[in-house]
């Protein structure tokens, strides 16, 4: 993000942030994408010992009650490390939104706190074998019976499944009644009946414990509901800021030290006895990266103020929608450029732009694919075309502009 554009707090924070980067071993990164190591719990208890998760949440649970524009330049500073670190990180901003807004007092000091602390970890429940965009198709049901309920299904692509204590799961409450009022939210304890299976060979974004999980009958105390029963859509709507907001801002970081990584490899490589950046094929690239950037991070700090202020939900859905679609597509893209003005080293694992090719291709499908972001930015704007407005209308501005018998619509 822009340092211009920062208070001093949030120039402090993000130094906080960046020395917490700077903590974190080389050799967790390596083993992480190695698959040596499937969840690095010792990362997020470092991040709470720093008191560096869950930023926006209340004092009172262990937070900072700071605001979306605060949590971005975090994540941002976070994405350097690595997708899946940036994701772990995430998910406490993620689930914590859900029990901070809809959940009890209870749950709040019994999950949000620990986790916050980094005593509990947690991981969410969305994606299903038969559905992954079709999210109220869910098929995971739970049935009450008295003071509980009973849990079966499953759920695949769950990040953080392998080291979470609790899951936050979506399922279905109300069999045969319509989709959209037919889906809850529980809060489920790791503990009998449910499985959890490492089964992924995944391209990229390892080490994040990303894995299937399997709810056979498992017993879940009404108290642990979130919201209210057949109403799990208002959450999910709600949850979609949080999950798209944190993939974009995780694109900041990272984006940022490729371009870094090319622009000094072009000064040191040389070909035709110059350096390569004298070259406008090198040089442009990092140019056309450099503009991906400054416009995702504009995006990206704008759409977190406006959330920040309260913009209508409605209008910050869209907002959101196209962050995390330009934010994913530009990272991309700019993995790309710097993979082509570096030639075919990039190539190989002497430098880490071949990792990044391979994690960054993930953000683009996950939290909602990026032709979902299209659906809804163009659902959100076809809403709001015709409500009246103080702009001039600029259809009237052509010569012809009221010749009634050529403007044919049927």
């Amino acid at each position: 993000m822009y340092d211009f554009l920062m208070s001093e707090e949030q120039l402090k924070l993000r130094d906080e942030v960046r020395d917490f980067v700077k903590w974190v071993p080389r050799q967790l990164i390596l083993d992480m994408d190695a698959d040596r190591v499937r969840y690095p719990r010792e990362y997020l208890e470092e991040a709470a010992r720093r008191n560096l998760l869950g930023l926006r949440f209340s004092p009172e649970y262990g937070g900072r009650g700071l605001g979306w524009a605060d949590e971005v330049i975090a994540i941002g500073e976070i994405g350097v490390l690595s997708v899946s670190l940036a994701c772990l990180y995430s998910l406490v901003s993620i689930v914590g939104e859900a029990i901070n807004e809809f959940g009890t007092p209870e749950q709040k000091e019994k999950y949000l706190a620990p986790t916050i602390k980094g005593a509990l970890c947690t991981a969410e429940g969305l994606t299903e074998p038969r559905g992954g965009s079709d999210f109220f198709g869910a098929t995971t049901r739970a049935e009450r019976r008295g003071d509980h309920y009973i849990l079966n299904g499953q759920k695949r692509f769950i990040v953080g499944a392998e080291g979470a204590d609790y899951f936050f799961v979506y399922a279905n409450t109300n069999p045969g009644g319509p989709p959209r009022d037919s889906i809850s939210a529980f809060i489920v304890d790791r503990g009998e009946g449910v499985e959890v299976k490492h089964v992924y060979g995944l391209m990229g974004t390892r080490g994040g414990g990303t894995g299937r999980v399997l709810f056979r009958d498992v017993k879940v105390p009404a108290e642990n509901l979130v919201g209210a029963e057949n109403e799990g859509s208002r959450i999910f709507y709600r949850m979609m800021i949080p999950e798209r907001m944190t993939s974009a801002a995780g694109c900041v970081g990272g984006s940022r030290e490729l371009i870094k990584l090319a622009a000094r490899y072009s000064t040191r490589r040389k070909a035709f006895g110059v350096p390569i950046r004298n070259f406008q094929a090198v040089s442009f690239k990092v140019a056309e990266s450099l503009t991906l950037l400054d416009a995702m991070s504009s995006m990206i700090y704008t759409t977190a103020q406006a959330i920040d202020r309260g913009v209508p939900h409605a209008y910050a859905r869209r907002l959101v929608s196209e962050a995390k679609k330009f934010a994913t597509q530009s990272a991309w893209e700019i993995v790309n450029h710097v993979m082509q003005a570096m030639g075919g080293i990039a190539y190989t694992n002497v430098y880490p732009v071949e990792r990044a090719l391979r994690d960054c291709r993930l953000i683009m499908i996950w939290t909602g694919t990026n032709e979902i972001m299209n659906l809804i930015i163009q659902h959100e704007f076809y809403k709001e075309l015709d409500k009246p407005d103080n702009v001039r209308d600029s259809e009237l501005d052509a010569e012809n502009a009221f010749a009634e018998d050529e403007k044919i619509y049927e």
